[in-house]
C-alpha cells in the first residue's frame, strides 16, 4: 500500500478536528465524521493496493508525526469538551476525538513499540501512557505476542464469549500477565520493572490535564482514554475471536501461523489503522514496517472491514451469528 494512502487517511481526520476544536459547527462534524465514517465510503470505491516495498525510515517519520499528535489532539479535544464547544458539537468532538485516539493513534503507538530504536520505542510508549494504558506496553509483546491463540493470552477471546465479557477480562488479565512478564524480566536480568514509570507518567498526564482544564479536564482526560482503550481491546477480540493453536505431543502449542489472526481487507480503512487489518502478517513478522504488511491466500478474511466487524462485535448474539459458522468452516478447511 503506499505511503500517501497512510498519510491522507490518517492526517486529513488530525487536520479537520483541530480547526473543529476551534470552530465548532461543520468542522468538528468533518472531523468526527472523517474518522468514523468515511472508510465506509472509501472502502467501496477504491481497491485493495499491493504491498509497498517503502523503506522503514519513510514510514517511521509519519509514526513520529501521529504520536506527537495524540498529545496535541487529546489536549484540544479536552478543550473543546470542556470549555470550547457547546450542546451536540462536544457529541461530536468527544466522538471524532476518541475514534483518533483510538484508532490512528493506537495502531500508530503499536507500531513504535515494536521498533528496536529506543527513542522511538520510548515515544509509543508514552503514547499508551497518555491512554492511561501503559501496561499494555510490556503486555503485548511479552505476553500476546507469545501466547496468542492460547488460554494463557487473556487477549485471545474463545470461542462463544462475547465482547462485554471479554473487555474486564483483557484488561485486567493483560495487566496481571504483563506484570508478572516484567517481574520475571526483571529477576532474570536485573533490568527496572517500568510498570512504575507507566504509571507514573499517566499521573503526570492526568496532573497536566488538571492544571490545564481544571477536575473536569481529568474526568473528559480519563473517559477519552477508556474510549480508546475499549478501541484497542475490541480489535484484539475481533483479530483473534475463536482462533486457537494446537498443542504438539510434547504440550507446547504450535508456532504461530496465518490461521491465528483474522485479517479484513478495505484499502481506506486498513490506510487508516496503519495496516493493522492484516494482522496474520504482523503476528508473523513484528517488526515488518506497516507499508509492507501483506495478504496471502491462507490468513482467515472477516466478511467485512475491521471497523464494522468491531462495531458487530458489541452485539454478541448477532457476531456469534456472523463468526461461528466461519470458524466451522475454517476447522474443516
Amino acid at each position: 500500500m503506499r505511503l500517501a494512502s497512510f498519510v491522507i487517511a490518517t492526517l486529513l481526520p488530525a487536520g479537520l478536528l483541530a480547526l473543529g476544536s476551534v470552530w465548532g459547527g461543520a468542522w468538528i462534524w468533518a472531523g468526527a465524521l472523517s474518522v468514523m465514517i468515511l472508510w465506509l465510503a472509501m472502502d467501496k470505491v477504491t481497491l485493495l493496493a499491493p504491498a509497498d516495498r517503502a523503506g522503514r525510515a519513510i514510514g517511521d517519520g509519519l509514526l513520529v508525526v501521529l504520536a506527537i499528535l495524540q498529545f496535541t489532539h487529546l489536549a484540544l479535544g479536552i478543550r473543546a469538551i470542556t470549555i470550547g464547544l457547546e450542546g451536540w458539537d462536544r457529541v461530536a468532538a468527544f466522538a471524532g476525538f476518541g475514534v483518533f485516539l483510538g484508532q490512528i493513534g493506537n495502531p500508530a503507538a503499536h507500531e513504535l513499540i515494536h521498533r528496536s530504536q529506543r527513542g522511538l520505542f520510548r515515544l509509543g510508549a508514552a503514547v499508551y501512557a497518555l491512554m492511561l494504558f501503559g501496561h499494555h506496553v510490556s503486555a503485548h509483546r511479552l505476553v500476546h505476542h507469545v501466547h496468542v491463540g492460547t488460554p494463557q493470552d487473556p487477549n485471545s477471546a474463545r470461542r462463544g464469549m462475547g465482547f462485554w465479557r471479554f473487555l474486564p477480562r483483557a484488561w485486567i488479565g493483560s495487566f496481571r500477565a504483563g506484570l508478572a512478564a516484567e517481574r520475571a524480566r526483571s529477576k532474570a536480568s536485573g533490568r527496572r520493572n517500568p510498570y512504575a514509570v507507566y504509571l507514573l507518567a499517566s499521573a503526570l498526564f492526568l496532573g497536566i490535564s488538571a492544571l490545564l482544564f481544571g477536575p473536569m479536564g481529568v474526568v473528559v482526560h480519563a473517559a477519552l482514554a477508556a474510549y480508546a482503550q475499549s478501541q484497542l481491546l475490541v480489535s484484539d477480540y475481533v483479530q483473534h475471536y475463536g482462533l486457537r493453536r494446537s498443542l504438539r505431543p510434547d504440550g507446547k502449542a504450535e508456532p504461530v501461523g496465518p490461521r491465528h489472526s483474522w485479517n479484513a481487507r478495505g484499502w481506506y480503512s486498513s490506510a487508516m489503522m496503519l495496516n493493522a487489518p492484516r494482522h496474520s502478517d504482523h503476528h508473523a513478522h513484528p517488526s515488518r514496517p506497516y507499508p509492507q504488511l501483506d495478504l496471502t491466500p491462507e490468513m482467515p478474511l472477516l466478511p467485512a472491514p475491521l471497523p464494522a466487524m468491531a462495531m458487530l462485535a458489541l452485539v454478541p448474539p448477532l457476531w456469534r451469528r456472523v463468526m461461528d459458522p466461519r470458524l466451522d468452516r475454517l476447522a474443516a478447511n
